[in-house]
């Protein structure tokens, strides 16, 4: 034995046999950890529960195991073939639907925490909120609007997803509240950051209302960026100087003032008109609105614009057209619980990833997905 060290004996840990072990102190841990949230936080104690009631689990919280609901559907595995702004990306690094909705959920389990709100609420909603997109993201969303009758829209499919379509019809069962944070995610173009609009939310809904548009507004600047589409200094130059140059910089510099100016949430001080709500400092909030609104205008629109984009837009409509007059192509039970051909075929395509609609478009119409990759291979 080398000199100067000495071994100090330990006690030999106590045994204790499989039949003597309490799992439910578990279960107890993760409620008296609850009790210690904010009095604004939604607790599993105030929820609205499931539509239909469930055997408690001995390990997990309720939220937990919405969580891990989400993360094991095929709906949530399909988001790492699904765009989130780049057409059927080609680069390893790009954002993809999937990498987007982890980002949200980082994004908002950090304000979660730090406002001492339902951290496992937030990571829930904030993982299934896009589970309803199409592919080709924005532009199959567009496509579906202006084809079917009753329109589309992301959020309220994302809704249709784990309620009903998910497990063959059987849907997820989750939390009422987990499922309100998914059908309020989305914001209009332009101001957004406003009190009356989220009036009807809980703060973890608003948590991941507001982590979506952040965290799409930093990485979208990077891939705009990575992919030469713009260039630093294309972006005004005021953003650059407050948010920061890089990627981290960015959210940092977001995420910061959110819990900033959100601290009423925590119940430690006074809520201004006596109702905490999730925002980012006056200031901070009018240069993200404004550089969201760039953003609109130099790379959302021109992308959806472009040959490749409008080449998306046709595969989408070509898909839909083709399973609205050929129902007998598409899954039985799938037919059976849509109600109609229209609805089961908008289902249908809106589960697709974008290398499967490419698939499917060149056996419907061969050469469809010519310019699809235009520039890029």
């Amino acid at each position: 034995m080398s000199a100067g060290y000495a071994v100090k004996s330990m006690p030999a840990p106590e045994s204790t046999s499989v039949e003597h072990i309490d799992i439910s102190k578990v279960r107890r841990r993760i409620e008296q950890r609850e009790d210690l949230l904010s009095p604004f936080a939604t607790k599993t104690s105030n929820s609205r529960g499931r539509a239909h009631a469930e055997p408690s689990s001995d390990v997990r919280g309720e939220f937990q195991r919405d969580r891990d609901r989400v993360i094991h559907t095929n709906s949530f595995r399909r988001l790492k073939h699904k765009s989130q702004v780049f057409v059927a990306p080609q680069g390893d690094h790009f954002t993809t639907r999937l990498t987007h909705v982890v980002e949200v959920a980082q994004v908002g389990r950090t304000i979660a925490r730090a406002l001492n709100l339902n951290e496992d609420l937030v990571e829930a909603a904030a993982l299934g909120h896009d589970l309803g997109h199409t592919p080709f993201g924005h532009i199959g969303e567009s496509v579906l609007n202006e084809e079917l009758a009753d329109g589309f829209h992301h959020s309220r499919h994302s809704v249709r997803i784990v309620t009903e379509l998910e497990k063959e019809g059987r849907g997820l069962n989750l939390m009422a509240e987990v499922i309100d944070a998914i059908r309020y995610h989305s914001k209009p173009e332009g101001k957004f950051l406003d009190q009356t609009a989220v009036s009807h939310m809980t703060l973890e809904a608003q948590v991941v209302r507001i982590s979506d548009a952040l965290a799409y507004l930093a990485h979208d600047i990077s891939d705009a960026l990575r992919s030469g589409y713009l260039t630093l200094s294309d972006l005004p130059p005021e953003a650059v100087e407050r948010l920061g140059e890089r990627h981290s910089q960015r959210v940092n510099s977001v995420v910061t003032d959110v819990v900033e100016a959100s601290w009423d949430a925590t119940g430690e001080i006074e809520a201004e008109n006596g109702t905490p709500w999730i925002r980012m400092s006056p200031e901070l909030g009018d240069l993200v609105t404004s550089l969201r609104v760039f953003m609109f205008e130099r790379f959302y629109h021109p992308i959806s614009g472009s040959k490749e984009g409008r080449k998306a837009a046709d595969i989408v409509r070509v898909l839909l057209n083709h399973f609205r007059s050929h129902p007998d192509e598409l899954p039985r039970w799938l037919r059976n619980l849509s109600g109609s051909d229209e609805q089961a075929a908008a289902d249908y395509v809106c589960g697709m990833t974008d290398n499967y609609a490419l698939t499917i478009a060149e056996r419907i119409r061969p050469g469809m997905s010519e310019g699809v990759f235009h520039g890029r291979i």
